[in-house]
Parts: C-alpha cells; sequence; structure tokens
C-alpha cells in the first residue's frame, strides 16, 4: 500500500513530465516561442521555465544555439524525440481525464471524414486509444475497416493496408505515436492520416526540429 509521501512524490514527478513534455512539444513547434512564453504556456514561474531548460539541455534533450542580439535557439535533440514519446505514453496512461479527451477528439475526427464521405477508417495502433475508437464508431456512424499494430515504418504499413478498402488511417498508439505517424503519411499521403490532438503529433518537420528563443 502507498505510502502518503510516496502519493506525493508520485505527484511531483507526474507534474515535472507534464512540464518536461510541454516543453518539448513547445521548443519543437514553435520556432519563435520565447522563455516569457513558454512560463505562460506552461504555467509556472519564469526562473522554473529557465530551469528546466537547462535540465533538458543537461540531458541531451534539447541543444542550444546562440544566436544573433545575444540570444539562443534550442533545438531537440534525437534522444529528446524518444523522451518526448516515452512521456506521451506515460501520461496518457496515467491522465485521469484520458477518456473524456480520447472520446471528445476520437469523435471529431470520425465526424470530419463521415461529413466529407469518408467513413471508412482503419486504426493503427493497440491499446486503450484503439478500444475508444471501437466503441465511439458506431455512434459517428464511422466504420472501422482493418486494425493494424503500430508500425513504425511505411514499408509494413503499405503492405499491410496494401488490400483494404479504406479513406482514411487514424493513429491510435501510444507507443512512438510520432513515428507512426510519420510512417503513415509516408506511405499514404498527409490528406488520408489524422491523429487526435491528445497525441502530440505534428506534419513532419526538418530533422532540427523547432526552435525557441530567451
Amino acid at each position: 500500500m502507498s505510502t502518503p509521501r510516496n502519493s506525493t512524490v508520485e505527484r511531483r514527478e507526474q507534474a515535472e513530465d507534464a512540464i518536461v513534455l510541454g516543453l518539448l512539444d513547445a521548443v519543437e513547434h514553435n520556432a519563435t516561442v520565447t522563455q516569457r512564453h513558454l512560463a505562460h504556456e506552461l504555467g509556472i514561474a519564469l526562473g522554473l521555465a529557465n530551469t528546466y531548460l537547462r535540465r533538458c539541455i543537461r540531458k541531451g534533450l534539447l541543444k542550444a544555439t546562440e544566436i544573433p542580439t545575444r540570444r539562443y535557439a534550442y533545438y531537440v535533440t534525437p534522444q529528446g524525440f524518444a523522451e518526448k514519446s516515452r512521456l506521451t505514453a506515460r501520461y496518457l496512461s496515467a491522465s485521469f481525464d484520458f477518456m473524456r479527451r480520447a472520446r471528445a477528439e476520437v469523435g471529431e475526427l470520425f465526424a470530419e471524414g463521415v461529413q466529407r464521405g469518408e467513413d471508412r477508417f482503419v486504426l493503427v495502433g493497440p491499446g486503450d486509444l484503439a478500444d475508444v475508437a471501437l466503441l465511439v464508431a458506431p455512434r459517428a456512424q464511422a466504420r472501422i475497416v482493418a486494425t493494424f499494430p503500430g508500425a513504425r515504418d511505411k514499408a509494413a504499413l503499405a503492405a499491410a493496408l496494401g488490400g483494404v478498402a479504406f479513406d482514411r488511417v487514424m493513429i491510435t498508439a501510444t507507443e512512438h505515436p510520432q513515428d507512426v505517424f510519420n510512417a503513415a503519411v509516408a506511405a499514404f499521403g498527409a490528406q488520408k492520416v489524422c491523429a487526435p490532438k491528445l497525441l502530440r503529433v505534428r506534419a513532419a518537420r526538418s530533422s532540427s526540429g523547432g526552435g525557441a528563443n530567451e
């Protein structure tokens, strides 16, 4: 049985994970974000935002590069991308509002497809999110025509779904969702691939990632 201290430690670790995840996500996808904006977006003090940035740099999750006007740009490293995927999966599994968000966001994606006459969906990735999608689909008048484990290369996805008639691929993988999303886009094109917002995936960018300024 957990002691109060263990519960406190667990809550603190979850809060720290959420900050790191939010920081990596913001740095990756907003090249003009400042430390002050990061602090506001994450709901933490400016000094704490600076502390977490420095910590991420020490751990090799971010790389800092000096730019003109005595400022720095921060780039997510390959190790940082891997950590972002790990924290995303951990956050989703521990999130109390996961089911509510999952139902709403999956339902929105189904509704968008149905409105366009694209009601045949493939789910890529096993787990709780796929289970939610299977439950929500009938209510949204969407059809799940196939499910497939979360493959991280386009060849495996293309081969597995080569004989399946579908309109859209929905990413439901909580392990390495960005890699699975990228593989699906490479295999089928961006217009056929969607993912719930809670997975925090984005269209592929350059390998250097996004940047942030002081």
